[in-house]
């Protein structure tokens, strides 16, 4: 039920519900039906972006938001400190509590799922106790980048560990060395320090260079073929010994 149909059935004074609409990879066509459904209805959309940079997540539904539609614009500080992102998250979660109280829905956009590594948990923590909060899924990372170098993770009881590339170098090779398949996110200007971690394990072989997943400019490569800077939206992908699945 959209805000204003819910305002006149229960009232003026009902609030809306807040949308997490998991909006997927990058390819427009892997969202989910129920997300484009949200989106293309939406009175509001709220979206992150990265010191200032364009949204991705907007980016992806860029053909289904209204012309129309409110846009609420998360700018969070690409810093190492938190306090400046948790900020943008604070005066977010504000815009976004003043549309729910006029009894309008927000969707609010992520790229991927929204509970995986998403900005929207930040906005979830905030708001979830006082809204109506919905979450609607998205396919993730790990899986595109998986079907996109036509690499099965898991089978019976294999255990699939996932890994933030800005991991120390000690705990990633410990954690990659007692694992037996690994996805490594966030991968971007820690490639080296990754790339050696690999090496020295002797993994080299058994690992693949993802990145900017089911997008046109998608990169796949082995690992050792893989280039010498990476985007931040790259993945490494890593299976140990015979293929689990046959």
């Amino acid at each position: 039920m959209s805000g204003s149909l819910r305002r006149e059935f229960f009232g003026q004074d009902e609030a809306g519900v807040l949308y997490g609409v998991g909006v997927g990879p990058g390819a427009p066509d892997l969202m989910t039906l129920r997300a484009a459904r949200l989106i293309e209805g939406a009175d509001v959309v709220a979206y992150p972006t990265l010191a200032g940079a364009e949204s991705f997540a907007r980016a992806i539904a860029a053909d289904l938001i209204r012309p129309d539609a409110q846009e609420i614009i998360m700018d969070v500080p690409m810093t190492v400190e938190r306090s400046p992102a948790q900020a943008a998250y604070d005066k977010g979660a504000a815009q976004i509590a003043a549309a729910l109280d006029k009894g309008k829905d927000v969707v609010c956009l992520c790229e991927g799922d929204p509970f995986f590594y998403g900005s929207f948990m930040y906005l979830f923590a905030r708001l979830a106790e006082t809204y109506r909060v919905e979450v609607v899924p998205g396919v993730t990372s790990v899986t595109a980048c998986a079907a996109q170098a036509g690499m099965p993770l898991a089978a019976r009881n294999e255990r699939l560990t996932v890994l933030p590339g800005p991991l120390p170098e000690d705990e990633l090779r410990a954690r990659i060395d007692g694992a037996e398949s690994v996805a490594i996110m966030k991968v971007g200007r820690h490639l080296p320090k990754i790339r050696s971690v690999i090496e020295g394990l002797g993994l080299t072989s058994s690992a693949v260079y993802v990145e900017r997943a089911t997008l046109e400019e998608e990169v796949v490569l082995p690992l050792a073929a893989a280039p010498a800077k990476a985007p931040y939206f790259s993945m490494i992908l890593l299976t140990k010994g015979a293929d689990p699945w046959l």
